[in-house]
């Protein structure tokens, strides 16, 4: 039961640290002026996915853990395509 706990904080802890480094190179982006209309709608409508993935996957009986994953996958999606532009 303690592993499954401390696998969830690690997990969360990697989704903070991952998530803040895309914030981040969203706000330079913008910042600098290399930033779109597109990719600012696209952050919206991301969030909006991604919260209702979660709440199916937690619907059909799916874990906090399946949950984590699901954001951290898109998170690094985001972080591989932000970096190649």
């Amino acid at each position: 039961m303690m592993k499954s706990w401390m696998k969830l904080a690690s997990d969360l802890s990697m989704l903070a640290v991952e998530s803040n480094s895309v914030i981040m190179t969203r706000m330079t982006m913008m910042a600098t002026g290399r930033g779109s209309t597109a990719e600012n709608s696209r952050m919206i409508s991301e969030k909006v996915l991604a919260a209702t993935e979660a709440a199916i996957t937690m619907a059909t009986g799916g874990s906090a853990e399946k949950v984590v994953r699901g954001y951290r996958k898109h998170v690094r999606a985001n972080a591989r395509r932000l970096t190649r532009a």
